[in-house]
């Protein structure tokens, strides 16, 4: 099947070439280090430039004991005392750029997967991820922000055993014994430090996973305050989220004393083995193999080393949480699309047709709204009407039996067309933050005329007037500045506006009152079908025939219908009018009028 993607704005920059997207939370990370491989170089020159001056330094100083203030050399002092301020100079400079190098590169991937998630999110074909807004912000924000911090450590980690190399070598010049102690010891401490690594990152995944669910949680209930303070579900929910932070809590305590391992296991074991070369140090001083100097050097040496080792047990457990951060970040973007779509133009016409199609509730439905037909669905199962509309939205396939549009699969037309001749406005649908006129008409193609004969067939007109700002009142995210009545007539008003060929709408009118109801079924019909039943001619309606389903059990909307359909045991029982319908159907009457 093909993707599509979101188009970009003309005017901005060609984005990025994009890779392949990774299948594993490693090969994330290897892309990261692969697409910044320029800048890694770059700050893996500069921050090892820092480690072997910091490596450098007691050397120095050692240098200048002996030969500048054992000798009382003034000339040997001050060319000394400049070695040192070019050395340090040096030494902060590299540490300052390649630090800035390093964190360029992160933010700069951080941005990128963070546009890759939105990506795939906002894709027009959806997708299928099962997660809450809250895990998806979590996703965006710190799982992002941990996995692209690979760059720093990978430039941190190996600075730190160029630094660690340079040490050596510099014990092995001043004495072999020495550099050949430590050339043995480091590694083992490496390894101890290794050891404790898988604990630590199959403890820091679980930990991850906790922490991004109660955000998720609380995110919910912030959101759904309002309604949930409406139907007394406070106490719930505030017992789920209690259950998800405990949960979160024992994996970040679990993380946290496995990461306390893995530094005090390193800083002991280095702690240890720089006393034994500080000991070793000595006896050889005693003897007489080194000077005074030398000793100040090997002493300072050993001291420094437990600077990278340090490095090294961070990147450790630095690297373990990027991977379970990329881990997360690939589960969640290997998640399918929610509509399947192929690549078939949608040129066979625009009647909707539904031939004995099974899957879930739907047990041999069978149904066609012609073009120009307003078609009311009384359906008596909720989960048959919520399988209906997955099917019409191509987010699943029958298990036998067809949904066309003219009299192309639905899950095989191309997806952008699909969208242009279908719409299918589900009963809970998102506002977002902005004014009415951006939620009614976000892409400002409709006139005024026309956008006054939605918001009239809408009754969204009078949300309108009640604003303080008419069009331009602010509306806030999930349109929770408005009631619920105001938030579906504004949905129903964005569909309307969108005038497909074919619309479908999910209980339009559940959240309204009686006399508003009448208005908005006498307004859909004006609007779309104005030489309907009632023969009536809207001066704005469109040229071309429309069609709408409209799943409903309104008396209105019902009344308005050309024909009204209903649905039991997932599959059509009744078909005709809505007068016809009561006065011959016991089962059709006491479904609508209950």
């Amino acid at each position: 099947m093909r993707r599509l993607r979101l188009l970009p704005d003309p005017e901005s920059p060609p984005p990025p070439v994009v890779d392949a997207r990774p299948a594993t939370g490693g090969a994330l990370l290897r892309r990261t280090l692969r697409r910044h491989r320029g800048r890694l170089g770059g700050a893996f020159a500069l921050i090892s430039t820092w480690q072997v001056c910091e490596a450098l330094v007691p050397v120095a100083i050692g240098l200048t004991i002996d030969h500048a203030v054992a000798t009382g050399d003034l000339r040997n002092l001050a060319v000394a005392a400049l070695g040192h301020c070019v050395l340090f100079a040096v030494l902060s400079f590299s540490y300052r750029f390649g630090s800035q190098v390093a964190w360029r590169a992160m933010q700069t991937e951080t941005h990128r997967i963070r546009t890759e998630v939105a990506d795939h999110v906002l894709a027009p074909a959806g997708a299928r991820t099962g997660a809450l807004p809250g895990e998806v912000l979590s996703l965006a924000t710190a799982d992002a922000d941990v996995a692209t911090a690979v760059v720093r450590q990978v430039a941190q980690s190996c600075a730190a055993l160029c630094g660690l190399a340079v040490a050596v070598v510099l014990l092995v010049v001043i004495d072999p014994l020495l550099g050949l102690v430590v050339l043995v010891g480091t590694p083992l401490v490496l390894l101890l430090s290794q050891s404790l690594a898988p604990r630590l990152t199959r403890r820091t995944a679980v930990a991850q996973e906790r922490i991004a669910r109660a955000s998720g949680l609380a995110t919910d209930v912030v959101t759904g305050l309002r309604p949930l303070k409406g139907i007394g579900g406070e106490a719930v929910a505030l017992a789920r989220y209690r259950t998800a932070s405990a949960e979160a809590a024992r994996a970040g305590v679990a993380t946290a004393r496995s990461e306390g391992l893995l530094y005090g296991a390193t800083a002991g074991a280095a702690m240890l083995f720089l006393a034994v070369v500080a000991l070793l140090a000595g006896l050889r001083a005693v003897d007489g193999h080194l000077s005074v100097g030398e000793l100040v050097a090997v002493v300072g040496l050993a001291q420094f080393l437990s600077e990278p080792l340090q490095m090294c047990a961070a990147t450790i457990a630095a690297l373990a949480a990027s991977r379970a951060s990329a881990d997360r970040l690939v589960t969640f973007l290997a998640t399918p699309e929610l509509e399947l779509h192929g690549e078939r133009p949608a040129d066979g016409g625009t009647a909707v047709r539904l031939d004995d199609v099974h899957g879930g509730p739907l047990a041999g439905l069978t149904l066609e709204v012609a073009p120009g037909e307003l078609v009311a669905l009384v359906v008596d199962d909720p989960a048959a009407s919520r399988t209906l509309l997955e099917v019409l939205r191509a987010e699943t396939v029958p298990a036998r039996g067809a949904a066309t549009l003219g009299g192309v699969p639905l899950h095989d037309l191309d997806l952008a067309e699909r969208h242009r001749h279908l719409l299918v406005a589900g009963h809970r649908v998102d506002l977002f933050e902005g004014t009415l006129a951006d939620n009614v008409d976000p892409a400002g193609a409709l006139d005024d005329a026309r956008r006054d004969a939605v918001l009239a067939a809408s009754a969204a007109d009078e949300v309108v007037a009640l604003g303080p700002d008419g069009l331009a009142t602010p509306v806030a995210a999930h349109g929770s500045s408005l009631s619920g009545g105001q938030q579906q007539r504004v949905a129903l008003a964005r569909a309307l506006a969108a005038d497909p060929p074919v619309l479908v709408l999910d209980e339009p009118t559940t959240a309204v009152d009686a006399v508003t109801e009448q208005r908005v079924a006498a307004g859909l019909a004006g609007l779309r079908h104005p030489r309907g039943r009632s023969g009536t001619a809207h001066p704005t309606a469109p040229g071309p025939a429309r069609s709408t389903l409209v799943v409903t059990s309104s008396p209105a909307l019902l009344d308005l219908a050309d024909r009204v359909l209903h649905l039991r045991e997932g599959r059509v029982a009744a078909a005709g009018t809505h007068a016809d319908l009561l006065a011959t159907d016991a089962t059709y009457r006491d479904a609508v009028l209950r």
